[in-house]
């Protein structure tokens, strides 16, 4: 495991489901979509997609030519949503510390635009070393590629095929739409129930792996 000794000191790690629980205002969100458009959203189908970009995921309930407007929509509610209903997830918290106090940076790679995650992190009083916004799949494997993260923590399959293309080590948390399996089918090497069990694992890793 020498080749990645030399890699920056950086972990990335995504947003929602993953440092935040944002599910309860995404979905009250898409909820007032459906109502003030008249057009039925699927809680469950927005559900089992959470991570992905906002215009990707309104692309299954709306005409690509209705989709700017409903972006629109779905922001103005996500704004006054976001604060009531966003939690920190049992161990972010920590998990940033833990990382910051080993001397490494912190950086939040987020489908979400960059002006909405900071305003999230900042309501919540979670601090980070810098945070990429509006990337997905495999834009965020090539953001940390650029970075040469060490590590890439998320929820979702994208998340860990986006880590394993940049070489990064694919650290999933099933805290998300998916299960432990469903990570570690996506390439994950190391797969956490939850955040909480992140500080721990990362001192032994550190430890053992950069040495």
């Amino acid at each position: 495991m020498t080749s990645q000794t030399s890699r920056a000191d950086i972990v990335g790690f995504d947003l929602d489901m993953t440092l935040i629980d944002s599910r309860g205002a995404i979905l009250a969100s898409f909820a007032a979509v459906a109502r003030e458009t008249g057009v039925a959203i699927d809680p469950a189908g927005v559900d089992s997609r959470l991570g992905i970009k906002l215009e990707d995921e309104l692309i299954h309930w709306f005409p690509a030519r209705e989709v700017p407007a409903a972006i629109e929509v779905y922001r103005r509610h996500y704004r006054l949503l976001s604060e009531p209903l966003t939690t920190l997830l049992p161990g972010a918290r920590e998990s940033v510390a833990a990382v910051r106090a080993a001397g490494a940076r912190v950086v939040v790679i987020t489908a979400k635009l960059a002006a909405t995650a900071r305003r999230a992190l900042a309501e919540l009083d979670l601090p980070v070393d810098d945070l990429l916004g509006d990337l997905h799949g495999a834009q965020k494997g090539e953001a940390l590629a650029r970075l040469a993260a060490a590590a890439y923590v998320g929820d979702t399959p994208p998340d860990m095929r986006a880590a394993v293309s940049a070489g990064a080590l694919a650290v999933g948390v099933a805290t998300g739409s998916f299960s432990a399996g469903d990570l570690s089918a996506a390439g994950a090497q190391v797969v956490l129930a939850s955040l909480e069990q992140f500080p721990a694992w990362y001192v032994e890793y550190r430890a053992d792996y950069w040495a």
